[in-house]
């Protein structure tokens, strides 16, 4: 369907095509009708499906017309379980608003210093994009008036709840005007999101995008075995230096894990760095800022940047360790294959991952293909394995002939793993 058909503002129009975009997603032709015609609204999406705009396209629209109540309080409140979520949400509601007299964005984040924060809260504000914590802090403090709250959004809510944020968004929801239209949108409505969506939302409407097992066609999942922290950190030496391997992102368990490894392969000679929550707002958008301007190869990661991030140029997604949650995986792969391009997501799993890997093939209703290198073979296999000569690492990819990266003397890391 064309965004023509949706009765969205010719302004907004006017900036949609300037993106280049002409046609609706199944989930933005479903839920902008509900949302412009005032409906609270459950909608189930995976990312890279265009949920963003989804509910940004319609909550700009409302700001069209005047507000009804006077002040220079938000009209549209945005809440995200993460600093890049909300970077990236804020970025799209600039984008599409940008014709629009009143649609001023303001992200307030962890990490920012307060005085800015204070500052920008004290000007006019059409558009709060936050995250529950920091917005937590600043509605105690009594900076914020929601007199003029229009439209709550709740932006992948699930991820909020399994981050501990349930009664911060509770307490938001409950500081500002109960006629509000709200907005509810999350990976699954399993667990408590029925729950709190039965205790936010009035007489919602319901979508449900995209089955589990209809997404990441584009991507070629693939698992290989590991014995030991030594016999994964060789294989990943020699998946990263695959010339198909234009961007990737290296998925640990923990921000230590993400630090250790980031040095190791400073150290190796690869253009790397780690991303997790302990680092300041300003070291983690100098890192995005890199990745995104290409001039950074290999970001090493824990969760916080599985949801959030989207840089066409991530050709791979290694799961360096296998996320606790199933649903986690299905985030982290989805940072490559992007905007219609194909990507390669590698996992590596030990004898004690066998029956994680059967969970997260469960969650997905596929399989993923056991696969080794021909000199990196593991020891232990659970089932058949398909096996490729050295130097072979994906869809048509050869390593290059050429010398590999400078090692490091010894293998750091996994001492410093195996000292934990």
């Amino acid at each position: 369907m064309s965004f023509e058909n949706l009765n969205l503002n010719s302004l907004i129009l006017k900036a949609i095509a300037e993106t280049g975009y002409t046609t609706a997603t199944p989930i933005q032709e479903k839920a902008i009708p509900e949302l412009v015609a005032g409906h609270d609204l459950m909608a189930s999406a995976q990312t890279g499906t265009g949920k963003t705009a989804a509910f940004m396209l319609p909550a700009l629209n409302r700001l069209v017309e005047p507000a009804k109540v006077a002040g220079k309080g938000p009209r549209i409140l945005v809440l995200t379980p993460t600093r890049e979520l909300a970077q990236q949400v804020s970025a799209a509601a600039a984008k599409y608003g940008k014709h629009l007299r009143n649609a001023k964005v303001v992200t307030i984040l962890g990490g920012m210093p307060y005085p800015l924060q204070n500052k920008l809260l004290s000007q006019h504000v059409d558009i709060l994009v936050a995250t529950p914590g920091r917005l937590i802090d600043h509605i105690e403090r009594g900076r914020i008036d929601f007199s003029r709250l229009e439209m709550l959004i709740l932006d992948e809510a699930d991820r909020m709840l399994d981050m501990g944020f349930i009664d911060d968004v509770e307490r938001i929801a409950d500081a500002t005007p109960s006629g509000r239209q709200t907005v509810l949108f999350s990976a699954t409505f399993e667990g408590g999101i029925a729950k709190l969506g039965t205790a936010l939302l009035r007489s919602p409407k319901l979508i449900q995008i995209a089955a589990q097992t209809a997404r990441h066609e584009n991507i070629e999942q693939r698992l290989h075995y590991v014995d030991d922290m030594h016999h994964k950190n060789r294989l990943l030496d020699h998946m990263l230096r695959d010339i198909n391997v234009k961007q990737a992102i290296v998925f640990t368990a923990t921000k230590r894990d993400a630090d250790l490894l980031a040095d190791d392969l400073l150290s190796k000679g690869y253009e790397a760095a780690a991303l997790h929550g302990d680092m300041s707002q300003r070291e983690r958008t100098r890192t995005l800022t890199r990745l995104r301007q290409g001039s950074l190869k290999i970001l090493v990661a824990t969760d916080v940047a599985a949801r959030g991030i989207d840089v066409a140029g991530i050709t791979h997604v290694i799961n360096f360790d296998l996320p606790k949650f199933a649903e986690d995986y299905v985030h982290r792969i989805g940072r490559t294959g992007r905007a219609g391009a194909s990507g390669i997501a590698i996992s590596f799993a030990s004898g004690r991952d066998a029956m994680h890997v059967k969970k997260i093939e469960r969650f997905t209703g596929q399989s993923i293909a056991p696969h080794v290198i021909e000199g990196l073979e593991p020891k232990f296999r659970n089932r058949p394995v398909v096996t490729h000569k050295k130097g072979y690492a994906g869809r048509g990819g050869e390593f290059r002939n050429g010398a590999p990266p400078r090692r490091s003397s010894g293998d750091r890391f996994a001492r410093d793993r195996g000292n934990r």
